[in-house]
């Protein structure tokens, strides 16, 4: 048995393939319920369930074969057989970052192509317009299910609406819920929750990091 196994751990420490420019994994061992891989110089030894910091999931594994597993896509490797894939890294997604002016997160952005400064509201449940910002970015708001929306001092006639598309730095999400309140306030556009509320939002001291999620 001891030999059979050196002689797969012989066989194997030869099969290697480069899976991205920089990045290439080297099949070291395997056995029954564990493999042995270098990921990147970085030797690791993973039995079934349980993954590489790389991403590199084993599913299951004996003598002959091992099924592995990298970002969701599953194959089965035989003895001496080589790795037919590229390994791609867990893509780099788009970060804001921001910081407080006078204790208030503002942005620039876009509706529908048009530009708009934002001021972040977490406490708002929709991003929120007034009349006359919304006929600026030529939104047809009186289409909209009429709402009442409480403000500070009264309830006030809204209009429900979906935005086509919001973007922030390159941070870009389409169909978004908001409203728009039938007068002059808000007087700056409030950046609210049916846009956050998609986000990785995340606080470093005063800096707020805004992450669209995978």
């Amino acid at each position: 048995m001891l030999k059979v196994l050196s002689m797969v751990f012989i066989i194997l420490l030869n099969v290697s393939i480069a899976w991205a420019d920089v990045s290439k994994i080297i099949v070291l061992g395997l056995f029954k319920g564990m493999v042995v891989i270098d990921v990147d110089n970085k030797q690791h030894t993973i039995k079934a369930g349980k993954t590489t910091p790389e991403g590199v999931t084993l599913i299951s594994a004996t003598s002959k074969m091992a099924v592995l597993e990298v970002h969701g896509i599953q194959q089965d490797y035989f003895l001496g057989s080589h790795i037919g894939s590229h390994y791609v890294g867990p893509p780099k997604l788009p970060v804001v970052s921001l910081w407080p002016t006078r204790g208030m997160y503002t942005t620039p952005g876009t509706i529908n192509g048009y530009s708009i400064d934002f001021l972040v509201d977490t406490g708002a449940s929709a991003i929120a317009l007034n009349a006359p910002t919304a006929k600026r970015l030529g939104i047809d708001y009186q289409k909209g299910e009429l709402i009442g929306v409480k403000t500070a001092s009264r309830i006030e006639k809204a209009f429900s609406i979906n935005l086509d598309q919001v973007q922030i730095g390159q941070i870009k999400l389409n169909n978004v819920s908001a409203m728009v309140l039938d007068g002059p306030e808000p007087s700056r556009a409030l950046l609210g929750m049916s846009f956050l509320g998609q986000l990785d939002m995340q606080r470093i001291g005063e800096r707020m990091d805004l992450k669209q999620k995978f």
